[in-house]
């Protein structure tokens, strides 16, 4: 058994990769070793191609708790499904090392990947990357390009390369980057208005980071790496694909000039029948039809290509122009929040909930349980696209749109002290062309402003292209579906008027250099700036609450008064609740939640929990009631088990008083003078 090893550092981290001893009947497989993390990572391929016209990948992400020292706290007390977050960390991955595997691969592909003991300090969602990139080029996989990633993030006066977790809260920006020796691969980040200038200087210090990083992959490959696999391209007609390349080319030139998707797809489709018919004869069979519209849709997309490169956009619309925009607020009588924003032919209803704190989910991952007090879930359903699918799960594509756009979203958010609800959105894609997650942020925010929500800034969307061939390259504004379909890029920021609060970037070219990054954030600048422009036009600040919102506020007390507020059993907290019919949460910090559906006395139980804990503070006012009167003055009850002197005051017992806490007398008693 041989085992060899390389280091690599990332900011002031040295991580360890190591091959040879664990999984040795995989294709390649790696340990990666950060502090006391050890990521296992496998890639292997299957021994025959498939007949699928693409190339077959599956990445998997699993936490296993017993890394953590954990046992699940599911009822079969095992993993399960994968979880959002493995979703999320095994798309990071897959949209990392998708355009590097070579034209014409068909094998079923699989890497997996799982932490064997983790450590908080790591960042998994880099090192899984790198672990991946590491076990396929290992393995006999033609996978030749060592790829690294790294998170930056910005916080203070500068950027930190590879920060702890911890650091991560509280930054301006933080950006996961995936790099390869000739730009950027895939960037999934947020910020709290970041301005693209600091965008564009994480990327740049990303790639100059993640150096060691790839130049430790590319050692051990060539220490330790099986040689690649030979495999044959997927046997062409040669005649038959340029006979139909000639006959699409000639019938689509029209199809799609068409005005709307439906048009052009309508278009196109007859178009298929007529290139079908003339190519291919009555009853062609199965694999040479499948052929032949494999060579159909290869014309299709260098068409729409060289329309785009010569300024042609498939609606008539210029290179930075953005789709008509309309929208509607509140037309959903039943529902907290509600809005309807459409962009050309995409377009969501999106729908606000406010719920209270035990409406929040809870979540279970190496870290720990946490709850998540904002929620956003965004569905996909078959009709958007005109298509008849069995309603399922959500899938992979929708967990990370719904991700995306909560990102954008959760930076604007009032304090959870300030506005203690828990909040769920819901996007419905009710039209699709485009740019789903980003319609989906703009009526998002939309909902939430009409729930009432004090958003600090509204925040829109916009998804930006690319189409380069050698020399020639344009960037697009607010893509068509197909115009993704047969582009290089889609780049997807988020932001409000001030900077950016999200951006995901995915690329089929293999690596961006960093002036097409430049022009796609300054387009997408302007193109956001636009579309809240048009977004205030329909609701520009929150809305006041409709008598069915439940209201919510929050009351800081002591914490050696915590005990004074829940009483024995229960019982004091209990029949605050039951009087006014509102819910009733206190953490260990004092902080007491309220939550007031419609018709209960919010106000009523706030004034109760005053009463009960309140305690009085040094020349603060309060309103109090006479409960004794002695010669020397009188009594006054300030709050439950609190009274303090008033002296020199003729007055009567039940008289209500305005008083401001003067000290403490010798008598240890609160000494308090007339407001």
């Amino acid at each position: 058994m041989t085992q060899t090893a390389c280091e690599l550092t990332l900011g002031e981290e040295t991580i360890r990769i190591e091959t040879g001893e664990v999984a040795r009947q995989a294709g390649g497989a790696v340990l990666l070793r950060h502090r006391d993390t050890i990521l296992f990572a496998a890639a292997t391929a299957s021994a025959n191609p498939t007949r699928l016209p693409y190339m077959p990948l599956t990445v998997d992400y699993r936490h296993r708790l017993a890394a953590a020292g954990r046992i699940p706290g599911s009822y079969e007390r095992r993993e399960a499904k994968a979880t959002t977050p493995e979703v999320l960390v095994s798309r990071v991955v897959d949209r990392s090392v998708r355009p590097f595997f070579p034209a014409g691969w068909r094998y079923d592909t699989q890497v997996i990947l799982q932490p064997l003991s983790y450590d908080p300090r790591s960042d998994l969602e880099a090192l899984a990357v790198i672990a991946a990139s590491a076990a396929l080029n290992l393995s006999d996989v033609p996978f030749r390009v060592p790829l690294a990633a790294v998170r930056i993030v910005a916080a203070g006066e500068g950027l930190l390369v590879f920060p702890e977790p911890s650091r991560r809260s509280a930054a301006r920006l933080e950006a996961l980057v995936s790099t390869s020796d000739e730009g950027i691969v895939m960037v999934e980040g947020g910020g709290r208005e970041a301005p693209e200038e600091e965008v564009l200087e994480a990327l740049a210090l990303a790639h100059r980071a993640t150096e060691s990083a790839r130049e430790a992959i590319a050692s051990l490959r060539e220490a330790a790496g099986k040689p690649a696999r030979s495999f044959a391209l997927p046997a062409r007609d040669e005649a038959l694909r340029a006979r139909v390349d000639q006959l699409a080319r000639s019938a689509l030139t029209d199809a799609l000039a068409g005005a709307s998707k439906q048009e052009r797809a309508a278009a196109t489709g007859a178009a298929w029948e007529r290139v079908r018919a003339e190519a291919l004869g009555a009853e062609p069979e199965a694999e040479v039809e499948a052929e032949a519209r494999e060579a159909f849709e290869s014309a299709k997309k260098e068409l729409i290509r060289e329309r785009l490169l010569a300024g042609q956009r498939l609606d008539g619309r210029a290179p930075d122009e953005v789709r008509s925009i309309s929208g509607r607020s509140g037309w959903l009588p039943s529902c907290h929040g509600s809005s309807l924003f459409t962009r050309g032919e995409t377009q969501v209803v999106a729908t606000c909930t406010l719920g209270d704190g035990r409406s929040a989910q809870r979540l279970e991952s190496l870290d720990g349980e946490r709850t998540e007090r904002f929620l956003l879930h965004y569905d996909f359903p078959p009709y958007c696209v005109g298509e008849v699918r069995p309603l399922r799960a959500p899938g992979r594509r929708e967990l990370g749109h719904g991700a995306l756009a909560r990102r954008a979203l959760e930076s604007v958010l009032p304090p959870l002290e300030d506005f203690p609800f828990t909040l769920r959105l819901q996007s419905t894609v009710t039209e699709s062309n485009g740019s789903s997650s980003m319609a989906t942020v703009c009526g998002g925010s939309m909902a939430l402003f009409d729930a009432g929500v004090p958003l600090r800034a509204p925040v829109a969307g916009i998804a930006m292209g690319l189409v380069c061939e050698g020399e020639r390259a344009v960037v697009l504004s607010d893509i068509l579906g197909d115009e993704d379909h047969a582009g290089d890029m889609d780049f997807k920021v988020a932001g409000t008027h001030a900077g950016i609060t999200a951006i995901q970037l995915d690329n089929k070219l293999g690596a961006l250099p960093l002036d097409l990054m430049r022009e796609g954030l300054e387009r997408a600048r302007a193109g956001r700036l636009h579309i809240l422009g048009r977004m205030s036009e329909v609701i520009a600040a929150p809305a006041e609450p409709r008598p069915h919102v439940p209201r919510a506020a929050t009351r800081r007390i002591e914490p050696a008064r915590i005990r004074d507020l829940i009483g024995a059993g229960g019982r004091t907290i209990n029949g605050i609740r039951g009087a006014t019919g509102v819910e009733i949460d206190v953490d260990d910090a004092g902080l007491v939640f309220l939550f007031a559906p419609p018709g209960a006395d919010l106000e009523g139980a706030l004034s109760r929990i005053d009463d009960v804990a309140g305690l009085p503070r040094l020349g603060e006012t309060y309103t109090g009631r006479v409960v004794a009167v002695k010669p020397f003055g009188a009594f006054v009850r300030l709050f439950q088990g609190v009274e303090g002197l008033l002296p020199g005051v003729a007055t009567s017992p039940g008289a209500e008083l305005r008083v401001r806490v003067a000290g403490v007398n010798p008598k240890g008693k609160l000494e308090l003078q007339q407001a």
